[in-house]
């Protein structure tokens, strides 16, 4: 009897952890969602706002897409240079749901690893993609190995560096005395 009980209760313990975590899981990527059309939706406004549309593909799967969501979320300079300046977008890309479609639309960034980073005008143009990796730190910990996780100067730099602004040729006109 002190058996069954032992495994029913570690039966019962490991069930509900296994559920907590599902529960728990972050889901920022929404993997039902009609990625054209999101897009559509998103470079018609930024035509309306002289804003780009900042896309970043990834999924709720992808540890480094969550954690660089979160620092976005919790980096006050990082969250206003895209309110500002883009309509932000994020495309799920995971194993039952590849937007094939929307891939093409975006220049096939998936090329580069997750998440990634595309930037398209108005029109829907693509104007850049950027591969994550280049947006990680270079920073040393106490330990002396390179830290992990993305460096706010670096994603800074690449936001301000594909601004509406910073590609509009207007902005490089000397200005009248």
């Amino acid at each position: 009897m002190k058996k069954l009980l032992i495994i029913l209760a570690a039966l019962f313990i490991s069930t509900s952890a296994f559920s907590q975590d599902k529960k728990e899981r972050v889901q920022i990527y929404n993997p039902k969602a009609n990625a054209l059309a999101d897009i559509k939706a998103a470079t018609e406004k930024a035509a309306k706002e002289k804003k780009h549309v900042l896309v970043q593909v990834g999924g709720n799967w992808c540890s480094w897409c969550i954690a660089f969501h979160n620092l976005v979320d919790t980096t006050a300079s990082l969250k206003q240079t895209i309110n500002d300046n883009y309509e932000f977008l994020l495309v799920n890309w995971d194993k039952d749901h590849h937007n094939d479609e929307a891939m093409k639309v975006l220049g096939f960034p998936n090329r580069f690893g997750y998440p990634v980073f595309v930037v398209l005008d108005g029109t829907g143009k693509v104007l850049h993609i950027e591969n994550s990796s280049y947006l990680e730190t270079d920073e040393i910990g106490s330990n002396g190995k390179k830290k992990v996780g993305h460096d706010v100067k670096k994603i800074n730099s690449f936001l301000k560096g594909w601004t509406f602004a910073a590609v509009d040729p207007d902005s490089y006109k000397p200005k009248s005395k």
